[in-house]
């Protein structure tokens, strides 16, 4: 079965002296790991179309066992990305997450809008790296079906406080009156934080990235954000280590 579509490099394997093994978040397909053979010969069409983080017109082959990419011609490379290794290094961390929790063959349209928005901030300086990586954390999880309970205290449904205890091993909000240190680890949130997680979770895409916060809150928002995202995965990928080494 031959499939046409367009997709994201976001993770690369070599295979031999010229093959490749790579892991495509797909508009249509969900995640796909195919097989390129020569893509890594400079001779090769797909030699480019198939390189890591970028976005391609994408010609799949799908037998009983595997898929492979008959053809691949690159839309975006996000070659200022290169330019900056901050930026290059929190890029692979976005494509790691998303390859850790996007299931193969279920629809991903969304999350791919969500890394390439993200990705173009990036690569043309739109955005700093420290805005971005909550946002995408947050709202990936959320699409994936991990959206956490930020609406209110989930004890007496106090809407919001001057601070309010994000739960995010368990996903759940509380007010400092109703919480109980029961050992389950938490972020505290100020008014500021919490109102910006409630956006990234909660708004249409169009608004997603469209909101401030102060540097405090954004320290606040970074965190409650990779704490959840580390519990979800229930581990630290080493993508995340490595950009947040180069802080």
């Amino acid at each position: 079965m031959t499939i046409k579509t367009k997709g994201l490099i976001l993770r690369e394997q070599t295979l031999g002296e010229s093959d490749r093994l790579v892991w495509v978040l797909t508009q249509d397909e969900g995640l796909v790991r195919a097989f390129a053979r020569r893509a890594k010969s400079l001779k090769d069409s797909k030699n480019a179309g198939t390189s890591l983080l970028c976005y391609s017109r994408l010609t799949l082959s799908r037998g009983r066992e595997h898929t492979y990419i008959n053809d691949a011609f690159p839309e975006e490379a996000f070659f200022g990305l290169r330019e900056d290794l901050l930026r290059l290094a929190l890029a692979q961390y976005f494509c790691g997450l998303a390859s850790e929790i996007v299931p193969e063959g279920v629809e991903a349209g969304e999350i791919l809008r969500l890394i390439l928005n993200a990705l173009h901030f990036l690569a043309t300086g739109a955005r700093e790296p420290a805005f971005l990586k909550p946002i995408v954390e947050m709202r990936m999880l959320s699409l994936s079906g991990y959206m956490p309970d930020l609406i209110c205290c989930k004890n007496c449904g106090k809407y919001e406080d001057d601070r309010m205890l994000f739960k995010y091993g368990r996903g759940e909000l509380y007010c400092q009156d109703c919480y109980v240190n029961n050992g389950d680890p938490f972020v505290s949130l100020s008014r500021g934080a919490l109102t910006a997680l409630r956006h990234i979770v909660y708004s249409d895409f169009e608004k997603v990235f469209a909101f401030s916060v102060s540097p405090q809150a954004q320290e606040e928002l970074t965190r409650a954000a990779e704490a959840y995202s580390v519990h979800i995965l229930q581990r630290r990928l080493k993508t995340l280590d490595f950009y947040t080494s180069l802080l």
